[in-house]
């Protein structure tokens, strides 16, 4: 049986985790500002009904039919778009369902995450529906360790472009593990589309990460005290915060100083009405 595009994305979980076609044309809003169309698409559908019945009832087999799940997620994936109202809500209610299950670790304790990662990539084209739903999971205590379904938590976030969302990934900024802190910033360069202001902001609170981390890396260095800790921080969020400030500004620059004065200089200036 061949697999779906989305298991086969899935599966290869060392590299990063993209789209499939049927995501890459689910309709995610080009914008947190756009104000979305009216649906009047038809609601109630019986095959919606039954896809998620059978969704259900293969998750409830305790991981034994997680691959054929992971085929009815891509399914539900592609009649997405075609959803009224109830039926989208419907669909997200069933993939938060599909994240509180229960996987139990092997003996080398790890899990079976497919039908997590699955659940986690399909959601970033489900938006608004989806947005409150993967916040709920990022940082979870039954997922708080699995950091390659956080990442992707975390990046689905971004690609639903919600304003709740941006406030959210800024926040978590804070967190102490670095790869959490490369996939906010991964994500919060979704918003290069949003209002001046909401970039503006959002390019302070990455800049300001973004130096700090390069300042306590640069001290250990300057001693011939190098930390590990600091150092493996710098090199992991450095350039996806430097992706995300291009995205964000429509500006290019590379070295994190040379960021700090564009800023300082530019900061008030219209980005959209010229290359600053």
């Amino acid at each position: 049986m061949i697999a779906t595009q989305l298991l086969a994305l899935v599966l290869f979980s060392t590299a990063p985790l993209e789209p499939s076609a049927s995501l890459a044309n689910a309709g995610v809003p080009a914008s947190a500002q756009d104000k979305p169309a009216e649906n009047t698409n038809p609601d109630n559908r019986p095959e919606i009904k039954a896809m998620i019945e059978e969704l259900t009832g293969r998750i409830d087999k305790r991981g034994k039919e997680d691959h054929e799940a992971v085929g009815v997620i891509d399914r539900l994936l592609q009649e997405f778009p075609k959803c009224g109202p109830k039926d989208r809500v419907a669909v997200v209610a069933a993939l938060d369902k599909c994240l509180g299950v229960k996987r139990q670790e092997n003996s080398d304790g790890v899990r079976d995450n497919k039908l997590f990662l699955a659940s986690a990539v399909a959601l970033r084209a489900m938006a608004p529906e989806s947005a409150k739903v993967l916040m709920n999971w990022i940082g979870a205590k039954d997922h708080k360790k699995d950091l390659p379904l956080q990442e992707k938590l975390i990046q689905s976030l971004g690609k639903t472009k919600d304003e709740n969302g941006r406030k959210f990934l800024i926040k978590l900024l804070n967190d102490k593990t670095p790869r959490i802190l490369a996939a906010a910033a991964e994500a919060l360069g979704e918003f290069g589309d949003a209002e001046l202001k909401l970039r503006k902001e959002t390019f302070e609170e990455l800049l300001k990460l973004l130096m700090e981390t390069k300042a306590a890396n640069d001290a250990g260095q300057a001693s011939n005290q190098s930390d590990p800790i600091a150092a493996e921080k710098y090199n992991t969020i450095a350039a996806p915060i430097i992706s995300a400030l291009q995205k964000l500004s429509k500006h290019d620059e590379h070295d994190p100083n040379e960021w700090q004065r564009w800023w300082n200089k530019n900061k008030k200036e219209d980005w959209d009405e010229k290359d600053a």
